[in-house]
């Protein structure tokens, strides 16, 4: 909460967060039920947007807990969450059809192909891989009517987007 609260008093607009499962930085201090509640109405009451990170595969035997986390973000006001898994993404659609969904970095979207083909699947932004050069990124913006966004520092994920485990196994920290 204090890094939630540091984000929204020097600026921030958008603020992207994990619950205590289901998020990529699963050693992170993130929200548990009311304290997610807490950093959403938090933010909203200072007009700042939120974005929950759902964006880890989900296994069979979690797939209700991801979908309960989600139903309880959409009540709390969340504006958007970000998801790796394509079969989340779907029941989320379809169970919430009003809720902006983001297609998270671990998707791996590096070409225009694959940004229309997740935007056609549904996808409100699409976060692009974190390899590709300037020219690429203003190729796809323009030739694309999803938002886009990028990463342009600070990740742990090395080599390539996605391969999280590596960054773990250096650094001890995504999963």
């Amino acid at each position: 909460m204090e890094c939630l609260r540091s984000a929204v008093q020097n600026g921030a607009d958008a603020v992207y967060f994990g619950s205590n499962l289901f998020s990529a930085r699963a050693f992170a201090n993130n929200f548990i039920d009311e304290d997610l509640k807490t950093a959403i109405e938090y933010a909203k009451l200072r007009g700042v947007k939120t974005h929950l990170t759902l964006n880890t595969l989900i296994k069979n035997n979690e797939f209700e807990d991801a979908i309960e986390i989600a139903k309880k973000a959409y009540e709390y006001g969340i504006d958007a969450i970000i998801v790796q898994d394509l079969g989340l993404s779907m029941a989320i659609k379809k169970l919430l059809p009003n809720l902006p969904i983001h297609a998270s970095t671990q998707l791996t979207a590096h070409n225009l192909d694959g940004v229309h083909a997740l935007e056609n699947l549904g996808f409100k932004r699409v976060v692009l891989s974190r390899e590709l050069s300037l020219n690429e990124i203003e190729y796809i913006c323009k030739n694309s009517s999803v938002e886009i966004e990028t990463f342009i520092h600070g990740a742990l994920c090395i080599s390539y987007s996605g391969q999280c485990l590596f960054s773990s196994i250096v650094g001890g920290r995504s999963r």
